[in-house]
């Protein structure tokens, strides 16, 4: 299985023999359920459906409760489509013994969402300097541009605007360790997202 479902439970360090101390993120991985096997007839490329999380049966749609039946498993609130699989039915449990002490993974998450910022924190921009009576643009982007040629804005133009709330993935985070009886994999370092939030480990 090349991945599963998580939820980030929070930071937390882990200390060496020799007392230095690693930053690391506690993740629960799974257990997640095998929803739906998606076939080249059918859909037109192999892929496997995972779910994870309970979700309320009075907000489920009729059609997904009739998806997740045929799964024999109650509806999930995260659904998520995984390839290069092998050996896996309708309705298996994955859990996070596919992981290993020491491998590598990579995590997928939603960061934080900052709001509309200036250049200065979005974009780390030093800003202007503040002698010879300078009041107004300590904080400003300064020129975006030029004249009349070619008068117009170039498109990717670092500015001013919403920060945060993407898809970011976070490469190369070595496994620290695997708790197979709480369904725990602690990563070495920090992933995006707040505590409680949903992530995507692949390996």
């Amino acid at each position: 299985m090349p991945g599963i479902i998580g939820r980030k439970v929070g930071m937390t360090s882990i200390y060496s023999a020799e007392g230095k101390a690693t930053p690391c993120t506690v993740i629960e991985a799974g257990p997640c359920v095998v929803t739906q096997l998606k076939t080249q007839d059918r859909d037109g490329y192999e892929a496997v459906q995972l779910g994870f999380g309970e979700r309320k049966v009075n907000n489920t749609p009729n059609a997904l409760k009739g998806h997740f039946k045929k799964a024999n498993t109650t509806p999930k609130s995260s659904v998520v489509e995984f390839k290069d699989f092998e050996g896996l039915s309708l309705g298996d449990v994955v859990n996070v013994d596919i992981f290993e002490e020491g491998e590598y993974v990579d995590v997928v998450g939603t960061s934080k969402g900052k709001g509309f910022q200036g250049v200065v924190r979005r974009h780390g921009f030093g800003g202007s300097e503040t002698s010879h009576g300078q009041q107004s643009m300590r904080r400003a982007p300064g020129s975006i541009g030029a004249a009349s040629t070619p008068a117009r804005v170039f498109k990717g133009k670092k500015m001013a605007g919403q920060m945060g709330n993407a898809r970011v993935m976070i490469e190369n985070l070595e496994v620290l360790k695997v708790l197979k009886d709480k369904n725990l994999i602690v990563v070495k370092g920090s992933i995006p997202g707040a505590k409680g939030s949903i992530v995507i480990i692949e390996k």
